[in-house]
């Protein structure tokens, strides 16, 4: 898996396959990329500074602010 994030553009890519790409299904910011078999290939988080604002804080037990 490969993770990356463009900051112009803010978008954070999860690459999970190396399959090439045959079509894509968008989901509000979320974009999946499948291969021909349908297997996911790349995940885009459009706006991902806005989406992913939230993470869990595991020692304290509750959510926290993403800074």
């Amino acid at each position: 898996m490969k993770i990356s994030y463009n900051r112009e553009q803010d978008i954070l890519m999860y690459e999970v396959s190396d399959e090439l790409i045959d079509y894509a299904d968008e989901v509000g910011p979320i974009i999946v990329h499948f291969s021909k078999t349908g297997k996911p290939v790349l995940m885009e988080i459009l706006d991902a500074s806005e989406y992913i604002c939230w993470t869990w804080d595991g020692e304290r037990g509750r959510r926290s602010r993403w800074l």
